[in-house]
């Protein structure tokens, strides 16, 4: 009887063995697809809606510091239009190997002027909340009427900005993004809206 009962376990054992080798290839291959899934879905993500960058510089100031890292949205204008206020990423229309960070204070069509630093658009002084006192330039800038698809955009640190003060107004073309989210460093995490 022995000799059956050891026949007998063994035969209960023997195909246990190869079901989980058979499910743990199956889990493997579930994980890989997934793991597949997931990168491919991100590489969209990054390549067609948001973009990795990092802030350069102080221009932007107090809302964005030098190398604070942000995403930006590279889709969004693509079904609204640019709006007043929208922290914008553009190539520089005088080097567009190179990438500029600004805020929108002039929508195409509008007359604008800089008095003693504050902004003017069609004769209305324009609110800038975002903007500390100590951080106007207190200078003028000549009144521009903005041509279609042209934007004026500032830093909000004007004393040490190069915007549209400098080289004009930035063509709808150039314009390839708007900064959302901050995600470094973690104690500024969150949306820029």
């Amino acid at each position: 009887m022995q000799p059956n009962e050891i026949i007998e376990t063994k035969s209960a054992e023997s195909p246990a063995q190869p079901g989980k080798s058979g499910r743990h290839f199956f889990e493997r291959r579930y994980w890989l697809r997934d793991l597949i899934l997931a990168l491919l879905l991100a590489f969209i993500v990054v390549v067609f809606l948001y973009q990795p960058v990092q802030v350069e510089g102080t221009s932007m100031m107090p809302r964005l510091t030098n190398h604070e890292r942000i995403f930006i949205n590279k889709f969004i204008y693509r079904f609204e239009p640019i709006q007043r206020g929208d922290i914008v990423v553009f190539w520089y229309p005088l080097d567009p190997t190179k990438s500029y960070i600004k805020r929108v204070v002039g929508l195409p069509g509008e007359v604008v002027s800089i008095r003693d630093g504050n902004v003017y658009v069609n004769g209305r002084e324009l609110k800038e909340p975002y903007i500390p006192p100590a951080y106007l330039d207190h200078q003028s800038f000549a009144v521009t009427i903005l041509e279609p698809n042209f934007y004026l955009v500032l830093g909000d640190h004007r004393e040490s900005s190069n915007d549209s003060r400098v080289w004009g107004a930035v063509e709808r073309k150039y314009i390839y993004g708007k900064a959302v989210f901050i995600y470094w460093p973690f104690s500024e995490f969150g949306s820029l809206e």
